[in-house]
């Protein structure tokens, strides 16, 4: 989904992975835990920290710092795990993204975002829905379902749905 697909208020929980924050349509997310037990899997991508057992329910859980090439997450008061939906392969998957902290929920305007910096062509940034300035920081808004379509991933959450 681009910029000019976002016609109307929309509600976005922000969190941060380092000093950076972002933003996700709170439409895919379930629920925010406090940092619990994560199982690794063995042979699996760094990114992938492991699974934990949310409701008897086995939910993958991503360091979205590694995804983003950023340092391993480290645990503080404050890490987190935002529980969201992800369309993947035309199928709806429930994950776990290991944030810094959340933030707070932000309505933004659609006057109000921009479409992400072209930076040049051999960097992705298909991503981020968009940018907005709030208060005195950037948001960049993403889109998890590109987030999470990258082939590595896409094999890690169909195996673990099997």
């Amino acid at each position: 989904m681009s910029v000019s697909e976002i016609v109307e208020t929309l509600q976005y929980l922000t969190f941060k992975l380092g000093e950076e924050v972002f933003a996700l349509d709170v439409a895919k997310v379930r629920e925010i835990l406090e940092l619990t037990t994560i199982t690794k899997v063995p042979q699996t991508p760094e990114f992938m920290r492991g699974v934990i057992n949310l409701r008897g329910s086995v939910v993958p859980v991503i360091d979205m710092r590694l995804m983003f090439g950023l340092s391993r997450t480290e645990q503080t008061v404050n890490t987190c795990i935002i529980v969201a939906e992800v369309c993947l392969n035309g199928e709806t998957l429930i994950l776990g993204a290991l944030a810094d902290s959340v933030q707070e929920v932000v309505e933004l305007e659609p006057d109000r975002i921009e479409p992400p910096p072209n930076i040049g062509t051999k960097l992705n940034t298909d991503f981020i829905r968009g940018m907005c300035k709030v208060d005195d920081h950037f948001v960049m808004i993403l889109d998890i379902d590109t987030v999470f379509s990258s082939g590595d991933l896409s094999g890690l959450a169909l195996q673990g749905q099997a």
